[in-house]
């Protein structure tokens, strides 16, 4: 059961899939705002539900990116925490969350005015970090990520109240049409999938290994890609993906001998903070959907140099 009988976007109460409206804006600023974008990209996010921003980031910049996520790959006492997300058929990392906590690289980043910028403008508010993670796919080895809407797991098992956070993926190699790049489908940020069936208690404990349920059915992907095009998102690395939380997304598993490793930060704007999960169950640990110690991020407007120097604060 749902935790409210007026939450506009009830997911997993009965045993029938429905898709509703959406009831909120998908970009928010108004039109006296400075956006940090041209118009028709601007365009592009509102009618497709995502953009994507080539060579946001300099080839150097993206060399130390790589470096510090091969690092903390190769850190071994990392994946013995909880924050650390497994494929649930090996021992390959899927998953590493929280990752300003374990890397001050990345930390930088998260404030990194180039997307900060972008994630206040479109959601017309200060914001803060909801999530973050590294999503690694090695060659031979990645598994897929089925399709789902974030927003449809944030809000039922978090509680986040309506559609006003956006992602930002940043492609740390190349994204190939062969190595399981990211796949949306334009236009779905305009219809909340109603998912069947209810969450199980601690579902994130098998969720983010491999998602069962809050995942649309196969008729309601039909639905949604009918006259439509599935964007398969390729890019060089240092490009940068923002999409709408409630754009359906997924990837494909990854057979190639090419490894393909996003980092996704979540922003979320501070009006629109975490209530109880709309599920009635508590609340998901801290490192998935951030709810304490709330602050607005300052966006800070770094250089190739300030990444470069890393040494000097590890």
């Amino acid at each position: 059961m749902t935790s409210s009988a007026n939450d506009c976007y009830r997911s997993r109460f009965d045993a029938v899939e429905r898709i509703v409206p959406r009831q909120d804006p998908v970009v928010y600023a108004s039109r006296p705002a400075r956006p940090p974008m041209s118009e028709p990209r601007i365009l592009d996010y509102g009618d497709n539900g995502f953009v994507l921003l080539e060579n946001l980031f300099s080839a150097r910049e993206v060399a130390c990116f790589q470096e510090e996520a091969q690092r903390l790959w190769d850190d071994a006492e990392l994946g013995d925490r909880e924050e650390a997300i497994i494929e649930p058929d090996s021992r390959t990392l899927r998953s590493l969350f929280d990752v300003p906590r374990f890397s001050p690289v990345f930390d930088r980043l998260a404030r990194d005015a180039r997307l900060v910028e972008w994630a206040r403008y479109l959601l017309d508010d200060e914001v803060y970090l909801h999530q973050s993670r590294l999503n690694y796919k090695p060659g031979f080895e990645g598994r897929e990520f089925y399709w789902h809407s974030d927003f449809e797991t944030w809000h039922v098992e978090d509680g986040m109240p309506r559609m006003r956070a956006l992602s930002i993926s940043i492609a740390l190699d190349t994204n190939r049409a062969s190595n399981g790049p990211v796949m949306l489908v334009p236009g779905s940020h305009y219809h909340f999938i109603s998912c069947a069936g209810e969450t199980p208690e601690e579902h994130y404990k098998k969720s983010l290994r491999r998602q069962e349920y809050g995942v649309p059915s196969q008729a309601g992907l039909k639905q949604l890609t009918q006259g439509n095009e599935i964007a398969v998102i390729t890019g060089g690395a240092g490009s940068a993906l923002l999409f709408d939380c409630n754009t359906m997304h997924g990837s494909a598993g990854n057979i190639t001998p090419y490894s393909r490793t996003n980092l996704f930060f979540v922003y979320n704007a501070m009006n629109n903070q975490l209530q109880a999960p709309f599920s009635g169950q508590k609340p998901r640990p801290e490192y998935i959907a951030r709810r304490a110690d709330i602050t607005a991020l300052q966006p800070v407007s770094y250089r190739e140099e300030d990444y470069l120097v890393r040494a000097q604060y590890l």
